[in-house]
């Protein structure tokens, strides 16, 4: 099924510096498309992503995929949690499928941002807007 992609339109002047990190191409090249007004890094898996956020810990969200291989989404959460706690706040974690209990316990927390695989385009660009509107006040 092919989805209408919209494209983000950043307010203002400056445009979020978000971090995608998923291990399946095709959702990495979606929310390339859709972020395209916005500084969008990429990482495929979990690992390269910490390198990323230690290298320069200054995202203004982070869309992570909940399940990958080596390093999960929970995970990488826990590392960026320990050394930058800011960074882990703007973390939105993607997920589909069948969750394990622990990772059903982890998104119920008050605190933690998901969106489900297939997500509606309108819901992530109203989180990047939400950002946008902190960051100019």
């Amino acid at each position: 099924m092919v989805q209408r992609v919209a494209r983000a339109k950043p307010l203002g002047r400056r445009g979020a510096r978000l971090l995608v990190v998923d291990d399946e191409p095709v959702v990495v090249r979606v929310l390339q498309r859709v972020l395209a007004g916005h500084e969008v890094v990429v990482a495929m898996n979990a690992k390269d992503a910490l390198g990323h956020v230690l290298a320069a810990p200054t995202f203004d969200l982070i869309f992570c995929d909940l399940m990958m291989p080596e390093m999960s989404g929970i995970q990488l959460h826990s590392e960026i949690s320990a050394a930058f706690p800011e960074q882990a706040t703007r973390m939105v974690f993607l997920t589909g499928g069948t969750l394990d209990v622990d990772a059903r316990a982890f998104l119920h927390s008050p605190a933690t941002r998901c969106l489900a695989k297939p997500f509606d385009v309108a819901d992530l660009l109203a989180l990047v807007g939400e950002i946008e509107i902190e960051l100019e006040n």
